[in-house]
């Protein structure tokens, strides 16, 4: 009787094993294919609370009104260690709360987009006091953000965090800003890696034309495009070219958004 017993109860735990491995696999699965190019790394994060509802308007990368701009207070400012010097404006990132039982929501994660540069501070160490100082990997959230994974009082937390792509509603955004000749563009609402690193333009009456950076996901050139309907070629950082063909009509002026085509998240 003992022999049968014995070799029921390792057919048992046999079964047991291919059940969670399978479940395991699949939960893997799913989770990575809704959102990681990338493994989770260290790094900590603090965040600020606006006294002032235009303390959401501005930011290094030069969005202007976040809210306006369909970034909301899912946002995030990052270290000098992460920043790129702005290129890497718009792109996402997955945060979770991790170490710290007592402050952490558990199974919690958020969702941001870069909007802003947290400077060093010199005065104070990387350990004492300069949490944006290199070689620190730093997110500074809204407090909003911040406390749907963990609770205010946790101050200085470590996270853990991985860059995913982003998902956005509608085109990408071209907001047209300057006079005379010069021409400066912010691209907004990029979906896919979120964040640009060239960009040309072209009027009926041009060849495409390549724009410089000015600042986070401002782009700029010297060219007398008025009275020209406009069409705009952009590469992100993962590599792909998108074109929009006539996004701004040829009446187009100073002020105006005009909507293109969008990436695949």
């Amino acid at each position: 009787m003992s022999s049968p017993t014995l070799l029921h109860i390792h057919t048992v735990i046999l079964q047991l094993l291919l059940l969670s491995t399978f479940v395991l696999s699949h939960y893997n699965y799913n989770f990575s294919s809704s959102s990681p190019q990338s493994n989770w790394l260290p790094a900590r994060a603090t965040y600020y609370a606006a006294a002032d509802p235009r303390d959401s308007v501005g930011g290094a990368c030069g969005y202007g009104d976040l809210k306006k701009a369909g970034y909301g207070q899912a946002t995030v400012g990052l270290s000098e260690s992460l920043f790129e010097r702005g290129q890497i404006c718009g792109a996402c990132f997955e945060l979770r709360c991790v170490e710290d039982l007592r402050w952490c929501i558990p199974g919690t994660s958020i969702i941001v987009s870069v909007t802003n540069f947290c400077a060093p501070n010199y005065g104070f160490t990387p350990d004492g006091g300069g949490h944006c100082n290199p070689p620190n990997k730093h997110f500074v959230l809204p407090i909003e953000a911040f406390e749907k994974i963990a609770i205010w009082k946790a101050g200085n937390m470590p996270v853990q965090y991985r860059r995913i792509k982003c998902r956005k509603e509608g085109g990408i955004r071209f907001s047209m800003d300057g006079s005379s000749i010069f021409i400066s563009v912010l691209i907004s609402n990029v979906a896919g890696a979120g964040d640009i690193v060239s960009v040309k333009i072209k009027g009926s009456r041009t060849g495409w034309l390549p724009m410089g950076r000015n600042w986070g996901q401002n782009w700029h050139i010297n060219a007398n495009l008025k009275n020209q309907p406009l069409s705009f070629e952009i590469t992100s950082s993962d590599g792909l070219t998108l074109t929009s063909y006539n996004v701004a009509p040829k009446n187009w002026d100073f002020g105006q958004t005009f909507q293109g085509k969008q990436f695949e998240s």
